[in-house]
């Protein structure tokens, strides 16, 4: 489980602080553990198939109290079908042990779904529901048409009633056959009503059976995941324990996800805590190919995610000093003044800085907003119109008073402002131009990412042109139709995309010195005199690009 490095690091300082998790550059004694991983991935064919199909691995550097170094390696999720394999950190908690309550439950609760399935598939029960449908339709069919006989019969007598001659006899009769008609459609609705209600107790009698054993199911799967995640003993460096349905009691949705506990961020940290191993650096990457839905490069590093991975580390990172979160730290420069590329006194259009908020964050940081603010003391509204990632630099409207904001929006919504956006991707496209249609919503889990979403997705349509293309890269214009979070970054990145991700982002591709893309030129209608206005600035790229 402790690997020794198998060349010299001697030359290899090691980091002052931990590694933040979320947002990092791998340390080189990451990197070159991580190297020593892969190597040893490739040689186990017998995981070929599998791992081709995509893992997330991880590297944990530690130092032993004598002061030796080497490294932690761990799989998240399971690998080959087990969770202990020699050369990996084990489980915090093995859930696949044969004789441990999980596996005992889970057959309990298949035990539950085979029985549901088999109640679902009788004969009898499709039969019965089979005769009642039938039963329905041909009801309806019948007490329509009495129905329709009742109304040409009770025309009859209006007509009759208006003949010459009309007795107070023939009123009586009518009123007789009238009340007989009536009556017979009563026992008539009766009939069928008494058909139909038998067969329903029938479909019912089977239908609580399996409402009965769902309601089982529930509730025992509710029960196995509470006792599972109290298994789940997390350590941290000051060597408290905390389980994970504790931790988790402290976010918004209360409930670990499924999978908690299980990444290897937490394995690793797991068994160095265990092992008094101090935790030098830590790294994730990916190996094999991308899933459908989400962006994985095969190689490249990734942060650790939010959803299953944020409250479990922030337990466990306690007593560890640990780097600052760089996205707190001001990465624009812009010296505290706003870029005004345009204005009037109605609008401003500003070229924002790669690194700067377009709104104020949760942090306070300097934002678009907070600088137009003090820039325009006297502007009413929202006056951001829409906004641009934080990475991203290029041109934003900004209205100075609602008339002009609600106009602006109303191109927003109605597509009809033009955007060019330049990108600068890491690998060669061939085709020159095209468009991509991919629907994205948020990754719940991991936040702000998106993922491809065929079903649940919202519609995103990018148009690109190539630009130029070197041996390693290619500069695109991208030509967004609608505006989603991360369109043309996840557009880009995807497979099922340009299979090229944007240089420069850490979250679908690889860090850089800045993500290269910038929304170059935008062309509206001005909000006051209708005129079509058309703004451009140009951006050098590249500028500077670390090349590993």
């Amino acid at each position: 489980m402790f690997h020794h490095f198998k060349t010299s690091i001697a030359d290899i300082p090691l980091p002052k602080k931990f590694t933040y998790p979320f947002c990092y550059t791998p340390h080189p004694l990451c990197v070159r553990a991580a190297e020593e991983v892969q190597h040893y991935l490739e040689e186990q064919k017998e995981w070929q198939e599998e791992l081709e199909q995509g893992k997330m691995f991880g590297v944990l550097v530690v130092q032993t109290a004598d002061g030796e170094v080497g490294y932690l390696a761990a799989f998240s999720g399971i690998l080959a079908g087990k969770n202990h394999h020699p050369y990996f950190v084990p489980p915090v908690y093995d859930l696949l042990q044969p004789q441990g309550f999980f596996r005992i439950e889970e057959e309990n609760i298949s035990a539950i779904n085979r029985h549901i399935k088999r109640l679902e598939e009788t004969q009898e029960y499709a039969s019965l529901l089979s005769e009642l449908e039938q039963a329905h339709r041909q009801a309806q069919d019948v007490l329509d048409a009495a129905k329709l006989q009742l109304k040409e019969a009770k025309k009859k007598r209006e007509a009759r009633r208006k003949e010459p001659g009309f007795t107070a006899e023939e009123e009586v009769s009518l009123i007789r056959e009238s009340q007989f008609q009536k009556a017979e459609y009563k026992r008539l609705e009766r009939s069928w009503k008494e058909k139909t209600d038998t067969l329903q107790v029938a479909v019912d009698t089977y239908e609580q059976q399996i409402q009965q054993l769902r309601t089982e199911r529930k509730k025992r799967s509710a029960a196995l995941q509470i006792q599972l995640f109290q298994q789940f003993k997390m350590l941290n460096n000051r060597k408290e324990v905390e389980t994970l349905d504790k931790i988790f009691s402290r976010t918004v949705h209360k409930i670990p996800p499924a999978g908690a506990g299980e990444c290897a961020a937490p394995k690793l940290l797991q068994q160095a805590y265990l092992h008094n191993w101090k935790p030098v650096a830590m790294a994730e990457f990916w190996w094999g190919a991308s899933p459908k839905n989400e962006i994985r490069h095969h190689g490249y590093y990734y942060p650790a995610c939010k959803g299953k991975c944020e409250p479990i580390l922030q337990h466990m990172l306690q007593g560890l000093d640990v780097e600052e979160n760089p996205l707190k730290q001001p990465t624009s420069e812009n010296n505290g003044k706003l870029d005004v590329i345009y204005e009037d006194e109605y609008i401003a259009v500003i070229n924002k800085p790669a690194g700067m908020l377009s709104v104020p964050g949760k942090d306070g940081k300097e934002s678009v907003y907070s600088l137009a603010r003090k820039l325009y003391p006297e502007a009413n509204g929202p006056m951001i119109v829409h906004r641009l990632d934080m990475a991203t630099s290029g041109l934003l409207i900004i209205a100075k008073n609602k008339k002009a904001h609600q106009h602006l929006q109303t191109q927003f919504k109605n597509h009809s402002i033009r955007k060019k956006y330049i990108a600068l991707l890491d690998g060669i496209i061939r085709q020159d131009q095209g468009t991509i249609e991919l629907p994205l919503r948020p990754d719940p889990l991991d936040r702000p990412r998106q993922v491809v979403d065929m079903k649940h997705g919202k519609t995103a349509i990018t148009h690109y042109q190539v630009l130029e293309r070197t041996e390693r890269y290619t500069r695109v214009a991208f030509y967004p139709h609608t505006g989603r979070t991360h369109q043309l970054r996840v557009h880009a990145a995807h497979p099922q995309g340009l299979h090229c991700p944007i240089i420069g982002d850490e979250l679908y591709g690889k860090k850089n010195t800045r993500l290269y893309l910038h929304a170059e030129s935008i062309e509206f209608v001005h909000p006051a005199n209708g005129q079509v206005i058309r703004i451009t600035k140009e951006v050098g790229f590249p500028i500077r690009i670390n090349k590993e």
